[in-house]
């Protein structure tokens, strides 16, 4: 049977902080793509508060990786309602 359950909550696989690092310095991450440092602290912020968060990484409504996709401008929180916080049109 396979293991369905979130990757960055598995303690046989915990995301770390150097595997983040590594990842921001992509093309995805782009400085262009990204929101001010300001944004990405509101959007923390809203995700910490929020019940759907794991372990203070992972949201279980959609399995992103919070510290990493509250980066990009394109993102938006995706709870049901309108979400938490909304993407930012370049």
């Amino acid at each position: 049977m396979a293991d369905t359950s979130c990757k960055a909550c598995r303690d046989d696989y915990r995301v770390t902080e150097e595997q983040i690092q590594r990842l921001l310095k992509t093309t995805a991450f782009a400085p262009e793509r990204r929101v001010s440092e300001v944004q990405y602290q509101d959007r923390l912020r809203a995700c910490e508060a929020c019940p759907k968060l794991m372990d203070g990484m992972t949201c279980t409504v959609c399995g992103c990786i919070i510290p990493v996709i509250a980066w990009l401008k394109e993102r938006h929180c995706p709870l049901p309602g309108g979400g938490l916080w909304a993407s930012i049109e370049a």
